[in-house]
């Protein structure tokens, strides 16, 4: 059963801070077979990920082309059923658009020195897009990640999923030729990671990686991260509710399971303004968990994992809710609009009792890839601007640079740089304080 707390209590913060640092990802220390693994792939590359791929996933590859007869991604999407294409069709669109509206201008000004100032937008040559693979099938994933990508004019998109076996769901390759993948590689693993970063056989570096993983895909992007960017270092799934008067417990009872599901470190707290809301709501998670097929991992997490806060008001709960920095809230309370202002720290909120933290993750249009651990303190979700940099502009005229000059020389003449120096003073008649070459 999930753990109650008051937030009226004498001892509450302690005890809660107690609970968010509580570890909920796993307690093996992954960090040095992931460091071999990078190595040998960065010495050995395609021959290195062929032979993990075979002791991982079963599956025999081509140590040159990383590829195998046994995996056609073509095929297998033409085998995906009608009904899922529709649907993935209709959530690429969505998420296609909400996307597209998130493209950012160029910019240019001239200020009153007579400065031409101003930033553009280019897009990265190449990303890398990890995505669970095997049995497991994640077709949103694949549109989260590769869909802004293309958008931002990403020249090269590639995707690497496991296909342990020769198995790969149709509904993944589906969304990746929909989504616009260039390049398919069927690796896995902090190897497949290794190979975006450093390449391997066919498999030429990409500039980024993003995608979902595994604690070893994660411990693996943390460690080439530099080499390359990433999107984030993805930790167990969060959902938190904040719930009044007004909220259908059954309803939240199934938003919170919606999170549990996915792994038994996944994180789900209520946090309301209702005694009697908190109380119906725990009652319908016990009932829904014994008729969930996923039922299991959702109750070791809920057990172990899963809070009821119960606060003095919204005010009160909106401040919990940004210490708290969820992946996910849900604000199930009468005016979410009125209370959505002093919520500072989420990666995606959603508003109101009909929206659900499952609609974000499939068919809103935002993005389903979101901080974790608390990041959202400092970070935001996967977005266009995630695939694009911006470069600054700027132009002096005579003018402007005669306005600028006298103080660039005096800034550059206190900091000891005398080559910073003479590249002012060598375009104007300003001497230089010391020898030249000197520091002075």
């Amino acid at each position: 059963m999930a753990r109650r707390f008051d937030a009226a209590d004498a001892g509450f913060d302690a005890a809660f801070s107690d609970f968010l640092n509580e570890p909920r990802g796993p307690e093996d220390n992954v960090a040095r077979a992931v460091a071999a693994i990078i190595a040998d792939v960065r010495a050995r590359g395609g021959a290195a990920v062929a032979e993990y791929t075979v002791k991982f996933d079963e599956l025999e590859l081509d140590p040159a082309t990383l590829q195998t007869a046994a995996v056609d991604l073509e095929a297998l999407a033409r085998s995906c059923p009608t009904d899922l294409r529709t649907a993935i069709d209709f959530a690429h669109d969505r998420i296609a658009t909400y996307h597209a509206a998130q493209r950012p201008e160029d910019h240019r000004f001239t200020d009153e020195a007579g400065v031409e100032l101003g930033w553009r937008w280019t897009a990265l040559d190449s990303v890398g897009v990890y995505v669970p693979g095997g049995l497991a099938s994640y077709p949103s994933s694949v549109l989260m990640n590769v869909v802004p990508a293309k958008i931002a004019g990403v020249q090269r998109v590639v995707m690497v999923a496991p296909a342990p076996g020769g198995t790969l769901a149709p509904g993944v390759a589906y969304a990746a030729l929909k989504a616009g993948v260039d390049d398919y590689y069927p690796i896995g693993g902090a190897q497949a990671v290794a190979a975006l970063a450093f390449g391997a056989g066919d498999l030429l570096p990409v500039d980024k990686i993003v995608g979902p993983g595994n604690a070893y895909v994660a411990e693996a992007k943390r460690q080439v991260f530099g080499t390359v960017g990433i999107d984030t270092i993805a930790g167990p799934s969060e959902i938190l509710v904040v719930a009044d008067e007004s909220a259908n417990a059954d309803w939240i009872a199934a938003d919170l399971l919606s999170q549990s599901e996915h792994d038994a470190s996944s994180q789900s707290i209520l946090i309301t303004v209702d005694k009697g809301v908190g109380k119906a709501v725990e009652e319908a998670v016990e009932n829904q968990l014994n008729s969930l097929s996923t039922g299991a991992r959702a109750r070791t997490a809920w057990d172990t994992h899963g809070a009821i806060v119960e606060a003095a008001d919204l005010g009160a709960a909106a401040d919990i809710a940004n210490r708290i920095a969820a992946e996910h809230l849900e604000l199930c309370v009468a005016d979410p609009d009125a209370m959505l202002p002093s919520i500072r720290h989420a990666g995606a909120v959603f508003l109101g009792h009909h929206t659900p933290e499952a609609l974000g993750d499939y068919v809103t249009g935002s993005n389903h890839v979101l901080p974790t651990s608390r990041a959202a303190r400092f970070s935001s979700g996967l977005g266009l601007f995630d695939f694009l940099k911006r470069m600054s502009v700027q132009r002096a005229s005579p003018e402007g640079f005669a306005a600028l000059a006298p103080v660039a020389l005096k800034l550059a003449e206190a900091e000891g740089l005398p080559a910073h120096a003479r590249s002012v003073s060598i375009r104007s008649n300003m001497p230089l304080r010391g020898k030249p070459g000197s520091d002075g």
